[in-house]
């Protein structure tokens, strides 16, 4: 659609008087959150996607995320995404900095095309497909840095809930709370080994007091982790070992047999103690 898309070019010819009423609707919108950012700073973000929106339309080819024309408006609007994501705005206000485009360009194709109605439909949809593309694009990275953002927070998370603690001189302890998962396990397991290779630990108690049930998966996760203390040269103890957690265990046949289990925390360490030939006086 060639001469569709010729209107939406001379649609987009001024551009500082498209730009002045495009801001101007921004200002006035609900979704304008001006805590976040300042109104210099959305008129130079509005002004350069103006300016880059205009150039890709000018090529005549349609928006897509591997065509060179639009390379620049899409990296715009990826770094948009992305600096919004970080401020705190939500997917519905990043998208409607480009849907409240629509309004003032379709005013100039209806003022330009009003004479011509098979021009001005070609015209409005070849826009409104561009712009709700674009749109959704914005969404896409904005979601991409969010779930990057979350799973950075839940790595660290991870981190900060499994500590390894210097109970005495090679004598470590591991608490757990919460649901002991795969993605738990190959954390808790890194820090304890690197723990065991810091202070040559010859004793790692792994103390599940927190951890609300046990079952196979758990149970099997918890065996890897004293394998591989084991390994580093480390004998592990498990802690915490409550009535209903022996219940579960026996019902479910998981063998623990070559491993030392106590009931509390307190009764693993005085084991721990007599095992390094240590005594507290």
């Amino acid at each position: 659609m060639p001469s569709a898309t010729t209107a939406v070019d001379r649609a987009l010819a001024n551009e500082q008087e498209l730009l002045a009423e495009w801001v101007q609707l921004q200002l006035a919108a609900t979704t304008l959150r001006s805590d976040l950012m300042k109104e210099s700073e959305l008129r130079t973000q509005s002004r350069e996607f103006v300016s880059l929106f205009r150039q890709a339309v000018g090529t005549g080819i349609e928006f897509s995320l591997t065509a060179p024309d639009w390379a620049g408006t899409r990296d715009f609007l990826g770094a948009i995404s992305r600096s919004r994501a970080l401020q705190g705005y939500s997917s519905s206000e990043t998208a409607t900095f480009i849907f409240s485009l629509k309004q003032p360009l379709f005013t100039r194709l209806r003022k330009q095309s009003e004479n011509s109605p098979s021009e001005l439909a070609d015209a409005l949809w070849i826009a409104t497909l561009a712009l709700d593309r674009l749109a959704l694009y914005t969404v896409e990275m904005f979601q991409q840095v969010r779930e990057d953002v979350i799973g950075r927070q839940q790595q660290e998370l991870l981190e900060l809930s499994t500590p390894v603690v210097d109970l005495w001189a090679g004598i470590l302890a591991l608490p757990l709370i919460g649901t002991l998962d795969s993605a738990r396990t190959q954390v808790v397991m890194e820090n304890l080994l690197e723990a065991i290779v810091r202070t040559g630990a010859a004793i790692a108690i792994i103390d599940i007091t927190g951890v609300p049930t046990v079952d196979t998966l758990v149970a099997q996760h918890l065996l890897k982790t004293v394998a591989a203390a084991r390994l580093m040269g480390a004998d592990c103890i498990i802690s915490g070992i409550r009535p209903q957690i022996a219940q579960t265990i026996v019902h479910l046949g998981v063998d623990l047999s070559a491993v030392s289990t106590k009931a509390t925390l307190a009764d693993a360490f005085t084991l721990a103690l007599r095992k390094t030939n240590l005594s507290i006086s």
